[in-house]
């Protein structure tokens, strides 16, 4: 049996316990609540299934926590819709007296889902029944203090501000749904309410071409990654700093910022997402802190690279407060500015001036590195890696001359390997010929407004 599928039926013979627990857990609720015959005078009386030697991922997370019985009934809870939903059919219990559901069971019906879906009402319930002295003991269990905000476990999804708080959806994060149903580690989707990319690549550490300087600026930031734990933790600096790591990376376009981000998280087995700025920016006042509250939320426990590709959008100098949308826009900056100080994992800005930075951001930096234009040298490097991966190339081709005459990007060679390998599949005999690769770097150079001989 593969190894997923041992953590899911790991996880499924912990979740199946669980739910066994809970459904006991609801029999002996309704029976107290409406006076009925019980055996148990409270819900707490009634055992919770061992989690000690469990080697589940869920009882992992159980005992990381030290959950109470409280905290395990509103995880299980929160969980139930998802993996067993008809347990919660309980709800809809009628009441007699007013011919409708009991408004203290609080949740809602789902537009599509057929089942119950709960509240922090339907929770609250569940835990106190009608004592007043410990439901209000319960309410500390959504509070932004608590572990399960903190670590984006659960919370509660409000659809109205103005409606009672424990009113809202008891949600439990995409992340810890993948984790406790498919044994793995959930990767957002790109949408409005998370615009950003997850990005990747083939290539390796060690296929990253670039000077020598360079290189040893990125083992710095990888050395962060590798080591963090230990440095915060192991050797007590939580004390003295903060706990993210600030990188700008600043060059002309096509010298491998994308890239470096991308190997930094693949070499230190970190997810990395490229920001859509398009979609963050607003000329709405309010809207771009909001959008990037979304972002941060969302990447605040979650040890990922957030990548800002052209940052200067964002991150740009602030002006002189000349009216009032300068104003709004100065305090967009000094939102930023606290969300970014505050992040827990790494940021990377890219842009392709430096100067274009606010300085409020570029003194926060830990590491500056500048990606230069290639040399002779690492231009020949980048052109014969590209030219040896198995495409049909002339022996005629003089790599080295190209290289030495040619100052181009690693982008820039990219796009000339694209163009001439399509010249070449046009032709009845495929092969790139040097005539390719020089029409190719022409025709960039154009793009650019320059001539090349």
């Amino acid at each position: 049996m593969e190894m997923n599928s041992l953590v899911k039926e790991k996880n499924a013979n912990t979740i199946q316990q669980e739910l066994s627990w809970l459904n006991k857990v609801l029999e002996v609720r309704f029976q107290l609540y409406f006076e009925q015959e019980c055996e148990y005078e409270t819900i707490y009386d009634l055992e919770t299934p061992d989690a000690g030697e469990d080697p589940s991922m869920y009882a992992d997370v159980i005992k990381h926590y030290s959950m109470s019985k409280a905290e395990r009934l509103v995880l299980i809870l929160a969980l139930t819709p998802h993996v067993s939903p008809q347990v919660l059919d309980i709800f809809y219990t009628k009441n007699a007296k007013y011919d409708r559901g009991f408004t203290e069971f609080g949740g809602v019906k789902g537009v599509n889902h057929g089942g119950f879906i709960p509240t922090g009402e339907t929770a609250v319930f569940l835990l106190t029944g009608n004592n007043l002295s410990q439901r209000f003991n319960a309410l500390g269990l959504f509070g932004k203090e608590h572990f399960f905000y903190i670590h984006n476990i659960l919370k509660l999804e409000q659809s109205n501000k103005k409606e009672p708080f424990l009113s809202g959806t008891l949600s439990l994060s995409d992340e810890y749904i993948a984790y406790f149903t498919q044994g793995s580690s959930h990767v957002p989707d790109y949408h409005s309410d998370f615009p950003a990319k997850h990005i990747s690549t083939e290539l390796e550490w060690d296929d990253l071409v670039l000077t020598k300087k360079v290189k040893n600026e990125l083992e710095d930031v990888k050395a962060w990654l590798d080591h963090k734990d230990t440095l915060m933790n192991t050797w007590g600096l939580s004390k003295s700093l903060k706990p993210g790591y600030k990188c700008l990376f600043y060059g002309p376009p096509g010298t491998g910022k994308t890239l470096a981000a991308t190997l930094l998280g693949k070499a230190t087995g970190l997810d990395v997402f490229r920001i859509d700025l398009s979609m963050i920016v607003s000329k709405y006042i309010g809207e771009t802190e909001k959008n990037l509250a979304g972002i941060f939320d969302q990447a605040e426990h979650k040890n990922w690279i957030l990548f800002f590709d052209e940052a200067d959008a964002l991150f740009g100098k602030r002006t002189q407060t000349k009216s009032s949308n300068d104003r709004y826009a100065n305090q967009e900056v000094a939102y930023l500015l606290q969300r970014i100080e505050d992040f827990p994992g790494v940021i990377i800005l890219a842009t392709n001036l430096k100067s274009n930075i606010d300085e409020a951001f570029a003194r926060r930096f830990q590491s500056l590195i500048y990606f230069s234009v290639p040399d002779t040298e690492e231009r020949f490097k980048i052109w014969n890696q590209l030219l040896s991966n198995g495409a049909p190339v002339s022996e005629e081709i003089d790599v080295e001359a190209i290289a030495e005459k040619h100052e181009i990007s690693g982008g820039t060679i990219i796009n000339v390997l694209r163009y001439s390998a399509l010249q070449a599949l046009k032709r009845d005999q495929p092969l790139i010929e040097e005539k390719d690769l020089i029409q190719g770097i022409r025709r960039e150079h154009k793009k650019n407004g320059k001539t090349v001989l």
